[in-house]
């Protein structure tokens, strides 16, 4: 009987590959919240408003904005700016249960599916196999992050960065 389950398991996770691969658009760009990497601070807050927080780290400006809807969730967001613009951003989803927590993930992770398409296909089965961790590692335009940790009552959290952000925080010093 177990057997059966985890193979049903195996077969849903291939299916959502293959559909992913299949209708995922082979140009999709990176983008943050529809805006490209190296928009100014002043355009981004132009067409945003005013953030209900700023914080200087590492170099970078960080702007925090709430109350947003981003894929059919409330979030709220930081956006990340260097002085050369836009460099990265990240979506904390507010969820109220384990059962909106888990829906919000499914429900991210497979619009992002559609438009970025499979993670590495022999790499990403095993981070699929890890419950709650996806990620485009491999798009020319950007790197796209999805987590939960249900375990300690994490939100569902969406992280984008550029290559030029990427490089910077994966690349050995």
């Amino acid at each position: 009987m177990l057997r059966g389950y985890f193979m049903k398991k195996l077969l849903v996770i291939f299916a959502l590959f293959i559909a992913a691969y299949l209708y995922a658009q082979d140009d999709a760009e990176v983008l943050f919240h529809d805006f490209a990497w190296g928009t100014s601070l002043q355009e981004f807050k132009s067409k945003m408003g005013n953030p209900v927080f700023t914080e200087e780290i590492d170099g970078l400006q960080s702007l925090v904005y709430d109350n947003l809807i981003v894929s059919g969730y409330q979030a709220f967001m930081l956006a990340y700016f260097s002085p050369n613009g836009l460099e990265g951003g990240t979506y904390y989803f507010h969820t109220y249960n384990l059962d909106e927590l888990m829906k919000c993930y499914t429900d991210v992770q497979t619009e992002l599916l559609e438009k970025y398409g499979p993670t590495n296909l022999c790499d990403g089965i095993i981070r699929e196999m890890r419950p709650y961790e996806t990620s485009w590692m491999n798009l020319d335009t950007g790197y796209v992050y999805l987590k939960v940790n249900t375990r300690v009552n994490e939100p569902v959290t969406l992280w984008y960065s550029s290559p030029a952000l990427t490089e910077r925080l994966f690349s050995p010093r």
